[in-house]
């Protein structure tokens, strides 16, 4: 998880992972289009999402075609977003319960 990280942490891959999230198959040439670098820079970038294993290459013919591969970041998201989020679905369960058995009690006191 830890190349993932910091793959994600430079905002020029983030921009090439939205890139091929909006259009997957991409050619390293339409990829470096209107990108504010080189295109040998995109190319390290590419090759450090591709360690990460952010992006999954296929070659069709001579064309190496990148794709978004968003397998890691769900597993980001599952180990610290997901417990994150258990936890507060968990607490909102807790209190609807809490209140309702008040309700209750409150509501047998008037009987």
């Amino acid at each position: 998880m830890e190349k993932v990280f910091r793959a994600l942490a430079d905002p020029s891959r983030r921009m090439l992972l939205d890139r091929l999230f909006a259009k997957g198959g991409q050619t390293l040439s339409a990829l470096a289009a209107d990108m504010p670098m080189s295109r040998q820079a995109v190319t390290k970038h590419l090759a450090i999402l591709e360690e990460a294993n952010l992006v999954a290459i296929h070659w069709h013919g001579r064309e190496k075609l990148h794709y978004l591969n968003p397998v890691p970041i769900g597993d980001i998201v599952r180990r610290w977003v997901g417990k994150f989020e258990d936890a507060r679905v968990e607490a909102l369960g807790d209190f609807k319960q809490h209140v309702e058995t008040k309700e209750r009690k409150h509501g047998r006191g008037r009987t």
